[in-house]
């Protein structure tokens, strides 16, 4: 088997079903399910995926390694569920397939929209992430958050862009800044990283100034602002709710 591709999902029935036909070219495509209460596990099913459903989150670098253990192709392709191949990537992922060279991984330049807007500025782009290795020479991460593929050997760069529509609207952004917030505040405490409140602020505003100033956040426009105060926000909320667990460890 040359191709498997892997997608791990939680919830995501308005996103599986484009996500698995954009790579339906792949040998095998297996979901791994974190106990979805919609009907994502059944839609990715009748899309002829391999199917996992696993009751208990680890975090994304774990669940991921789950997906990867269950992947018997030669390579791997690895997308989240809100991610889209292009036809043009299609056929670049199968040429880098079929001639890697040496090789063992290759990163994909990611495009990637807020709020309806594709941002081509504020630390989004250009973004790229490794997705397409070798099985046996990469892994990702042990990071409850923001996960990374870490490749044991050269690594190539593919130019076509993957789609990334990670915000459809702004209950999509609470909600992630919501959740991210949360496990990153988890990977602190696991890292044993300490907070304070003056901290938490410090970090928010570092955030807002390195995405709208350093990174031209405002060539994006009003989303571009919206983009970095949301990333302010997510950044002072993950190390408030450090400070504030902290501060209850400290009180028992």
């Amino acid at each position: 088997m040359r191709l498997s591709a892997i997608v791990i999902t939680r919830n995501e029935q308005s996103n599986i079903l484009d996500c698995l036909r954009s790579i339906d070219f792949a040998d095998e495509v297996i979901v791994v399910d974190n106990a979805s209460t919609d009907q994502t596990a059944e839609l990715a099913a009748q899309c002829g995926a391999i199917v996992q459903v696993l009751p208990d989150w680890p975090g994304f670098g774990p669940q991921k390694n789950r997906a990867l253990a269950l992947a018997s192709g030669d390579w791997v392709l690895s997308l989240d569920a809100d991610e889209r191949m292009t036809p043009a990537l299609r056929a670049e992922v199968l040429r880098a397939v079929d001639l890697p060279g040496e090789a063992v991984a290759f990163s994909i330049p990611r495009r990637s929209s807020y709020c309806g807007q594709f941002i081509h500025h504020s630390g989004w782009s250009p973004d790229r992430v490794l997705r397409l290795f070798r099985r046996g020479q990469a892994r990702f991460s042990d990071d409850l958050v923001h996960e990374k593929l870490i490749a044991n050997g050269p690594t190539g760069d593919l130019s076509e862009r993957l789609l990334h529509l990670s915000f459809p609207d702004f209950e999509s952004v609470l909600d992630k800044v919501n959740r991210y917030s949360t496990a990153g505040a988890q990977a602190l405490a696991v890292r044993g990283d300490k907070a304070s409140m003056f901290g938490a602020v410090g970090h928010g505003l570092w955030a807002f100034f390195r995405t709208y100033v350093l990174q031209r956040g405002f060539l994006d426009g009003q989303l571009g602002l919206a983009l970095a105060i949301s990333n302010a926000e997510g950044t002072y909320y993950r190390y408030a709710k450090r400070w504030l667990q902290s501060l209850g460890q400290t009180r028992q």
